[in-house]
């Protein structure tokens, strides 16, 4: 099964992603979705987790044949399907798991090296790129360098 990312308009993700899932075949796409994280916001006094796009105004198809996916989708008028890199498609596999959504981590600072201790980015710190603790969120370098993946880390403890 590989994936392969679907551009399309902001704000019109699910109906593009209810579209593909009507119209094309099981022989051309396995699965349509979309990638989600946390991210914790505050609002009315109170820490919030809210889901978001991990990507964006795009759409995830996942096929073993590519050439029926083009063709259908070509039909479709959609023919500009991107395939992902293995290593990317691992990586976020690895991070999503079965749920295709980033749970939030916790983590923390001991002097200034973070460690985190639960939720999916727990071992790869190593990957971590930035750490906004204000907005509870991390950017995660994906294999090969090509993309940075947000994902919620809350820092729980701080120490010098």
């Amino acid at each position: 099964m590989i994936w392969y990312l679907l551009p399309c308009k902001a704000q019109e993700e699910q109906t593009i992603l209810n579209s593909c899932k009507r119209n094309l075949s099981n022989a051309a796409a396995r699965d349509v979705f979309v990638l989600t994280y946390d991210q914790m916001r505050r609002f009315q006094g109170a820490w919030h987790v809210e889901k978001k796009l991990l990507f964006p105004a795009n759409v995830l198809l996942e096929s073993e044949n590519e050439d029926i996916l083009r063709g259908e989708m070509a039909r479709q008028g959609n023919g500009g399907i991107l395939r992902l890199e293995p290593e990317e498609e691992n990586f976020l596999r690895f991070l999503c798991g079965k749920d295709k959504h980033i749970k939030m981590s916790r983590g923390v600072i001991v002097k200034g090296v973070t460690r985190v201790i639960e939720g999916p980015l727990r071992g790869m710190e190593a990957q971590i790129r930035k750490i906004d603790r204000h907005k509870r969120l991390a950017s995660v370098e994906a294999p090969a360098g090509q993309r940075m993946i947000p994902a919620g880390l809350e820092i729980v403890e701080k120490s010098v």
